[in-house]
């Protein structure tokens, strides 16, 4: 599955160069095997952000992107959408991406996590929980959000998000992007067209294999 993110945050054109970080040698063996860049890290990092940030540290970049292992179909262009915002607002910290719900089912899935935003397209809150909750449906649904968990940072907004200790809400929902919005860095929230599927479960797993197994038809 590494490999599959992989190869696809490689064939993204903004994307300089793509590496693995983890701290663990069976990941970073099979990396080496397909010729992949790879970093190992500390054990004791809690989240990938702290992970990632020690491998960030040691880059000359402005824009860090992190593509978590457990995307394995994710499409390039969507890391395109992800960094754009920052070529036209240099204030912007951190961004990421979501998609409109249209299963009511998933805002019961507490392996997806709802995103809602205010006016600007900031994010207010994550949660695994149904959000918003809609106390009279007579009224109308507001808009459903799913997130895509894939983010970009300034690198310094990066290296400060990681010096920051864990906070409640985040130990609470385990959701470290939490722990930003906690300390007041704005994430901005960019509407993706391309799906994507993480990889939560044995049976989230068996899905990609077989999406993975299906031809492509272009």
């Amino acid at each position: 599955m590494i490999e599959h993110v992989y190869r696809r945050a490689a064939a993204s054109p903004v994307v300089s160069q793509v590496i693995v970080a983890t701290d663990d040698l069976r990941i970073a063996t099979r990396v080496n095997d397909f010729g992949g860049k790879v970093r190992l890290t500390k054990a004791t990092h809690e989240t990938g952000t702290d992970r990632l940030a020690e491998v960030a540290a040691t880059l000359d970049a402005d824009i860090i992107v992190n593509v978590q292992g457990d995307e394995p179909l994710i499409d390039p262009a969507a890391i395109g959408e992800l960094v754009a915002p920052f070529i036209a607002d240099r204030s912007l910290q951190m961004t990421t991406l979501y998609r409109r719900i249209h299963d009511t089912a998933e805002l019961n899935n507490s392996n997806v996590t709802k995103v809602v935003l205010d006016r600007g397209g900031f994010a207010l809150y994550f949660s695994r929980a149904p959000i918003p909750f809609v106390r009279d449906p007579r009224g109308g649904w507001p808009p459903l959000y799913r997130h895509i968990g894939l983010y970009a940072y300034r690198r310094s907004t990066l290296l400060v998000l990681a010096t920051l200790e864990p906070t409640p809400l985040e130990r609470a929902e385990a959701l470290e992007q939490l722990r930003a919005l906690e300390h007041g860095i704005r994430i901005k929230a960019v509407e993706t067209k391309y799906e994507s599927f993480e990889v939560n479960t044995p049976e989230d797993l068996e899905q990609v294999r077989r999406l993975l197994a299906v031809p492509s038809s272009s």
